[in-house]
């Protein structure tokens, strides 16, 4: 009912446009309307019946449905993007420019509007309105272009797109003229593509979150082993010199296997943890290096100074114990003489600074080491603090090494909670 109302409609805007012309004939001349204006109005309602009755199948196909929204030559869209202004600008102006037959783009930055002229189709084909129209009567009513002005509305997270797709003609025109639905298809077409780009950056988001989650799990269990592995030599060296102390000097040989029993008990994997604190990191290394005193002896010695303010700052498990490893068995232990390492520590309003440094060979000795220890802090930093924290490799004056890392200073709830959220 409503498509044979719409086509009804039609008809009688045009005899109401042939009576005008009548009644204007009429006025200016003492002669009625001759034979010639009453052929015209047939053929015209002849023409007009089918383009109309088109219109409103073809809307029925496009749509799935007959309203007066639909069967209308101008669409409104409120499409609402999940993107700041200048990304929903800069989508919103890449689907106005892929859309077919587009002959125009102005694109205001400034004021987030985009104004695209689009050569309207014949959805019929062989150029039969063309033909038809050979003295450019159409032209006259309203050229043969449709026209799309998008609008974005910035908010606070989110941007919203206020679409006109319409004739580029005077409205008062939509009485007598159909536009064969492609208004609609354009609101329609643009309304897809700005849901797929949308779609597509969300597809984008959903794959680095989960690469970077599959990069935290491999690395959680990296972690986890290197918790649960202790180096067999260091375990066993450890025991064979408190067996051979217990006999010579077995107060020494129980200060050793305490010191032992006190770095295993840090190093037991802790899976629902994923930060320490600079304390305990700082108990583990010293045990580790009490138990290498004993066995080194004067060849080792140890200077600690952390503030006990600092102690319980969050800090990323395993860390330091690997630069103290590597200073030992990469800068000391391969020293005749040996030496000494620091262990130092600062903060400021914004960073927590952790050094291990030794004074024994240098960066440009030869090591048998594979690097593959700093190489896993490096990653680790990168996956747990991103461009916030930082690992720094330099040699130490006048000999050996210093290794930093700085890592944002936070109390542990703080860091837990945000660990939580990233989650």
């Amino acid at each position: 009912m409503t498509g044979f109302l719409f086509v009804i409609r039609i008809i009688v805007a045009w005899l109401l446009f042939f009576l005008m012309i009548v009644i204007a004939i009429s006025v200016v001349s003492d002669k009625g309307p001759n034979w010639v204006l009453g052929l015209l109005v047939v053929v015209t309602i002849a023409l007009v019946i089918p383009s109309a009755y088109s219109h409103v199948r073809r809307v029925r196909l496009i749509a799935g449905r007959v309203d007066r929204e639909a069967l209308g030559n101008r669409h409104h869209r409120q499409v609402e993007i999940p993107f700041g202004a200048d990304e929903a600008f800069a989508l919103v102006d890449a689907a106005l420019r892929e859309l077919p037959r587009t002959e125009l783009v102005e694109s205001a930055r400034d004021s987030l509007q985009v104004h695209a002229k689009v050569r309207r189709p014949d959805p019929y084909g062989h150029g039969l309105l063309e033909r038809i129209d050979r003295f450019g009567l159409l032209t006259w009513f309203g050229n043969r272009r449709n026209q799309i002005t998008a609008t974005i509305i910035p908010g606070p997270d989110t941007s919203s797109v206020n679409l006109l797709c319409e004739p580029d003609s005077p409205a008062w025109l939509d009485f007598i003229g159909v536009d064969h639905g492609t208004n609609l298809e354009n609101a329609d077409a643009i309304t897809r593509a700005v849901a797929r780009r949308v779609a597509e950056y969300r597809r984008g988001e959903q794959a680095a979150a989960a690469q970077t989650a599959t990069e935290k799990e491999l690395t959680v269990a990296k972690l986890n082993l290197l918790h649960a592995q202790v180096e067999p030599h260091f375990l066993y060296n450890t025991l064979a010199s408190a067996q051979l102390l217990t006999r010579s000097d077995p107060v020494r040989a129980d200060q050793m296997l305490g010191h032992l029993i006190a770095y295993l008990r840090h190093s037991l994997p802790r899976t629902e943890q994923t930060f320490s604190t600079l304390g305990e990191e700082l108990e583990r290394a010293n045990a580790y290096l009490e138990i290498l005193k004993i066995r080194m002896g004067a060849r080792l010695t140890t200077k600690i100074d952390v503030a006990p303010a600092l102690q319980s700052v969050p800090f990323p498990p395993m860390m330091l114990q690997t630069l103290v490893e590597n200073a030992i068995k990469h800068g000391l232990e391969p020293k005749p003489e040996g030496g000494t390492i620091w262990v130092l520590a600062k903060a400021n309003d914004r960073d927590l600074s952790v050094t291990v440094a030794d004074d024994g060979h240098g960066l440009h000795m030869e090591s048998s080491g594979t690097g593959i220890g700093l190489k896993n802090v490096r990653e680790r930093l990168r996956l747990l603090y991103g461009p916030a924290a930082s690992f720094n490799l330099v040699s130490n004056f006048p000999a050996g090494v210093a290794a930093t890392i700085v890592v944002p200073a936070m109390s542990t709830e703080t860091r837990q909670t945000e660990v939580r959220q990233h989650a």
